[in-house]
């Protein structure tokens, strides 16, 4: 098959690019390289270095993609705080310009969204049809495009994907917003520096190993539309977290815990029982087996 991956030099995109070349896939990769890097785009895959905001009708023109997979975003909460205007043009005005450039040439959308964002606060695994409370313009800005994809698929019968992925982590992750805190704390253990737990660390997440996700992202081809949260279905502290994260790097030195930040979630993880079902998804990698994987990926860096 054909298809363009956009963001595909980025820490997720890279690796479901080699998700699917290892499946005989043709991928052209689109990327600004504002945050991506050209060494995470194998050999195998075409780079072109644009954006998601300009006219790509004839990138789309040349490759004729049957599948276009859309992790480009602007991934920082922070980010998306202090400059909501710049978030919303990236992954909501960006995202109705691929879904458009994608209609044109009769390719399928497998959109990359977000879980913890989108939900809020989960006194349990959130489901799918679980109420949506994001509380940043991220998250709103990633549902807005979900929105999006739901209602091209009605008003003109595509089979376009929502993915909300959990806490990714895993090699290739730089430490950048709230779901870089692996990176975070595997670079200040490989450096010999202190790590910091914003608040008492009781804080959950659902982190899931970069390659469970992207196996999850390429298993959407072919598909009918829908929305499938990927992830692993526990939660884990960050101190739990830390204490792991320390384990595999041989290091006992203690974190250092500073005051909560404002607005953070205390509890996020995910129901995956409707991408077992419809994909037959489900995460195989241990969180313990992952870290360590990203910690030789570290020690490699």
């Amino acid at each position: 098959m054909r298809a363009i991956v956009t963001g595909g030099a980025g820490f997720i995109g890279s690796h479901v690019v080699d998700a699917l070349v290892a499946q005989g896939a043709e991928v052209a990769v689109i990327d600004s390289l504002v945050h991506g890097k050209e060494d995470n785009v194998t050999a195998a895959a075409e780079l072109h270095v644009r954006d998601i905001r300009e006219p790509l009708d004839d990138l789309f023109d040349a490759v004729g993609p049957e599948a276009v997979f859309h992790l480009a975003a602007q991934a920082d909460v922070r980010v998306s705080v202090e400059r909501p205007v710049e978030d919303a043009d990236v992954n909501v005005l960006g995202t109705v310009r691929i879904l458009e450039t994608a209609r044109k040439h009769g390719a399928q959308v497998v959109f990359a969204s977000t879980g913890g964002a989108i939900y809020g606060e989960c006194v349990e695994p959130a489901r799918e049809d679980s109420p949506c409370e994001p509380l940043s313009p991220y998250g709103t800005a990633k549902l807005a495009a979900e929105e999006y994809l739901r209602s091209y698929n009605r008003l003109y019968g595509t089979r376009h994907i929502a993915l909300r992925y959990g806490n990714v982590y895993g090699p290739r992750q730089d430490p950048h917003g709230e779901a870089g805190v692996v990176a975070i704390f595997l670079g200040s253990l490989s450096r010999g520096e202190q790590a910091r737990i914003f608040g008492d660390g009781g804080q959950t997440r659902d982190y899931v190993y970069v390659g469970d996700v992207a196996r999850a992202t390429v298993s959407t081809i072919g598909h009918d539309g829908g929305v499938f949260n990927v992830g692993t279905g526990r939660e884990t502290s960050v101190t739990e977290l830390y204490e792991l994260c320390a384990r595999v790097a041989g290091s006992d030195t203690p974190a250092e815990y500073a005051p909560p930040r404002r607005g953070e979630l205390q509890r996020s993880f995910l129901d995956t029982a409707r991408a077992a079902e419809s994909l037959g998804f489900m995460a195989m990698v241990d969180l313990e087996d992952g870290l360590r994987a990203t910690w030789d990926w570290v020690g490699r860096t």
